[in-house]
């Protein structure tokens, strides 16, 4: 049985995510809002509850979980290093609507899929989200839908989508313009733009100060 908790309310918001973190500390599946999608999202360090994520989406490993993290020195545990181009994107668009894909630390115990190595962290700009990561660290967050169907936009519509799969569902309203986040990789000798979405490739280029490809 899965509960919805308005976090317009305060007293509502408080429970909430008082919820929210107990169910992502016992391995549990939580829907929070963030400043593009509803995203689905568990302990990243929980390999079991990330291939429950995985199994609610109906997906495979092959197609490996995002992690977002509640501040930018969070990373620094997270990553083999942070190169200087990392760093100015972070100080341009976090908390936001970019994603940066690096290479991990090797000792790492986390299983987030077929990553070759790699994760992709973001930032997200929403108090509810913010607050739940900054109380539970890292977690590995997808977009709230069933593979194959749209993201949601709001708490109900991924409840629509992922019913009792999710104990704990944090309503903060409706996602901004429901777009999905920009991905930059830094993993290779070039910059390189995996997904163009709420950042433009053009602010991308102000930042690094080069003129970053779009992988086709």
């Amino acid at each position: 049985m899965s509960t919805v908790y308005d976090c317009s309310e305060p007293s509502n918001r408080a429970a909430g995510l008082a919820a929210a973190a107990g169910a992502v500390r016992s391995g549990r599946l939580v829907v929070l809002p963030t400043d593009t999608v509803y995203g689905i999202g568990c302990d990243a360090f929980d390999a079991e509850a990330v291939r429950s994520l995985l199994d609610a989406k109906g997906r495979g490993p092959d197609m490996p979980v995002p992690v977002l993290v509640g501040s930018w020195t969070t990373i620094d545990g997270l990553v083999l290093s942070v190169p200087r181009q990392a760093r100015a994107l972070i100080e341009a668009f976090w908390p936001g609507g970019l994603s940066i894909v690096l290479p991990h630390a090797p000792s790492l115990a986390w299983d987030l899929g077929q990553t070759r190595g790699t994760v992709m962290l973001r930032m997200p700009l929403h108090p509810v989200a913010l607050e739940l990561l900054r109380d539970v660290g890292p977690m590995a967050v997808s977009s709230a839908n069933r593979t194959g169907h749209a993201p949601a936009a709001s708490a109900q519509e991924a409840r629509d989508q992922l019913g009792d799969a999710v104990p704990v569902y944090l309503d903060g309203g409706l996602s901004g313009e429901n777009i999905a986040s920009t991905i930059v990789d830094l993993t290779g000798p070039d910059a390189l733009i995996l997904r163009e979405g709420a950042v433009s490739k053009e602010e991308v280029n102000e930042v690094l100060g080069i003129e970053v490809d779009v992988a086709r």
